[in-house]
């Protein structure tokens, strides 16, 4: 079993920054992709970013290079700086990581609110 911890979520106006970081902890071996996904009400949950253990990153559409993730090994953390940030960025933003040839696990999410 995977534990996975998430904190920096909050209210934040238009053009400002979050940062979200997510600790993984249990049995953390052979975690392959480190990523965050988001859902907002009356949608379909998607990709924000993902992280491969050997730094590879892949990116929503709508990113559009103003989100950054970032991945410490060593603390087994997987961080999503967001930056420019939009009304329509308003969402549960959820961590999940993905050891080989298993479902993925997911934390309990963190609400992001950009407004005004």
């Amino acid at each position: 079993q995977v534990q996975l911890v998430e904190s920096g979520g909050g209210l934040v106006q238009p053009g400002g920054s979050l940062r979200l970081s997510c600790e993984a902890s249990g049995s953390i071996k052979s975690i392959h992709v480190m990523g965050w996904y988001r859902q907002a009400p009356e949608k379909q949950r998607e990709l924000v970013a993902n992280i491969f253990s050997g730094g590879s990153t892949t990116y929503g559409d709508f990113v559009k290079g103003r989100f950054t993730i970032s991945r410490d090994n060593a603390k087994n953390t997987v961080h999503l700086q967001m930056n420019s940030l939009k009304p329509e960025d308003t969402a549960v933003y959820y961590c999940c990581v993905m050891r080989v040839d298993e479902p993925p696990y997911w934390g309990q999410g963190t609400q992001v609110t950009v407004s005004s």
